[in-house]
């Protein structure tokens, strides 16, 4: 099996739920009631957090453990047709900030299945507490289309919102045989990562890597190349994999966005992956968690 094929086989974290998310019943609000029965079950959360059992498996209740006024969103159906739920947390509960250092652990842990599931109500759950209000008229919106769609309330408006995804290139620079990594000054000592950055209006996935390259360290690319994506759902984004071949190793590295870039070889490259294996750090860096993208695009450019 090629290196391409295989990535595609493996699972990357807050991928791959198996749950039907269920577009064709959405939008019936009395099919999304007739859900709500004694097979129905709400995805328990503490905020945005995930609540475990001992084996760092998702807690499920009852659609009673909800609030009595709370906003059900429909995550999908199980494959014996039963409906999950997850309710949207109040205004203003949802924070942007980055998890905290038990939540990373926690992630390391979750069977994948769950963390997929964890990852998209994550995401929505956040998206309707800093929804609430209409961005076109201010007026207060409601759930719509079983929580992937809120309304605005206003006759004069009546706007419709939908869940965001903001698309973010990441990407692997390399050049004749050498990776540059870089790392942002919120990272742990030694570690570095791919370079990324947020898609910008009216650009195509190869101009935004080019730009954000050029950006961050000055180097001009040439060929970019799509490598596998990753739903990320701090708060809720799409992470787009892809290596591009940079002109010249010569760097002029924007001190706003890194705290520092370097060119690793491949030898540098095996060693610290092989050490992100034995939770250690690498001779020359530590490799970024297996949970995220990053780790599967370095194991892809070794294995291609």
């Amino acid at each position: 099996m090629d290196a391409q094929a295989e990535l595609t086989r493996r699972p990357i974290a807050f991928a791959g739920s198996r749950l039907d998310r269920a577009d064709h019943i959405r939008g019936d609000p009395e099919a999304v009631t007739r859900l709500m029965d004694r097979h129905a079950r709400l995805l328990l959360l503490d905020g945005l957090e995930p609540r475990l059992d001992a084996d760092a498996a998702l807690v499920w209740g009852t659609l009673a453990d909800a609030a009595p006024d709370a906003e059900l969103v429909l995550l999908g159906l199980t494959e014996q047709g039963h409906a999950r739920f997850v309710a949207a947390p109040p205004a203003g509960a949802a924070s942007v900030s980055p998890p905290n250092p038990r939540l990373w652990q926690a992630i390391s842990e979750i069977p994948a299945q769950d963390l997929a599931v964890y990852g998209a109500a994550r995401s929505m759950a956040g998206w309707h507490a800093r929804h609430r209000f209409c961005a076109m008229c201010g007026h207060p919106t409601v759930l719509a289309k079983g929580g992937w769609q809120r309304n605005c309330t206003s006759d004069s408006c009546r706007s419709e919102h939908f869940p965001r995804t903001d698309p973010v290139v990441i990407m692997l620079v390399e050049h004749e045989g050498r990776l540059l990594l870089g790392r942002q000054p919120r990272f742990l000592a030694k570690r570095f990562s791919a370079l990324a950055g947020f898609l910008e209006p009216g650009e195509s996935l190869e101009e935004a890597v080019a730009r954000e390259v050029f950006e961050e360290v000055g180097l001009r690319v040439g060929t970019v190349t799509y490598i596998a994506s990753q739903p990320w759902p701090f708060p809720s984004s799409l992470m787009i994999g892809c290596h591009a071949d940079a002109d010249s190793t010569a760097l002029t590295i924007d001190h706003n966005e890194l705290d520092d870039a370097r060119w690793f070889t491949r030898a540098e490259v095996v060693d610290a992956m092989a050490a992100s294996e034995r939770g250690e750090l690498g001779e020359a860096f530590g490799a970024p968690p297996r949970h995220a993208v990053a780790w599967h695009l370095l194991d892809w450019w070794l294995k291609r």
